[in-house]
């Protein structure tokens, strides 16, 4: 059975893509620790990132960077976090986020039910970030 992850990526499930390519996409959590909070998601069902091909790790970093530098203009962060938990889905997944301190990491406090408006605002500015910085491309 497909992922919930995979479902989002085949169109199945909504999703707030902010980057598409061949190899990655990259969407806003529905649970965001903070404004922007991203996953970025190999297409390629891997449940395990030590399991990762290492030119698809290498990618999803990349990818993880350019969202990265994208929330620091959109959102003025002071720093991004990027986590690999993998606890919640079976398909792995890079959270990057824009914080303000190592509290804004907690996964206690994850919004459970978000503003959708601010979820699409966040999106576009995530995507208008993408797209100023050169990657008018991938940004969905």
């Amino acid at each position: 059975m497909a992922t919930l992850f995979t479902r989002i990526i085949d169109g199945e499930l909504p999703g707030r893509f902010v980057w598409r390519d061949e190899k990655a996409v990259a969407f806003l959590t529905i649970n965001p620790l903070t404004t922007g909070h991203t996953l970025v998601v190999p297409r390629v069902e891997v449940d395990h990132w030590l399991d990762l091909d290492p030119a698809l790790a290498a990618h999803l970093t990349a990818v993880a960077q350019h969202i990265g530098t994208a929330q620091v203009a959109a959102f003025d962060a002071a720093r991004v976090g990027l986590i690999i938990a993998g606890l919640e889905v079976p398909h792995t997944h890079l959270h990057v986020l824009p914080i303000r301190s190592e509290g804004d990491l907690n996964f206690a406090h994850a919004d459970p039910s978000p503003d959708p408006a601010d979820l699409d605002r966040a999106a576009e500015a995530l995507r208008d970030a993408l797209a100023a910085a050169g990657h008018a491309e991938a940004s969905a």
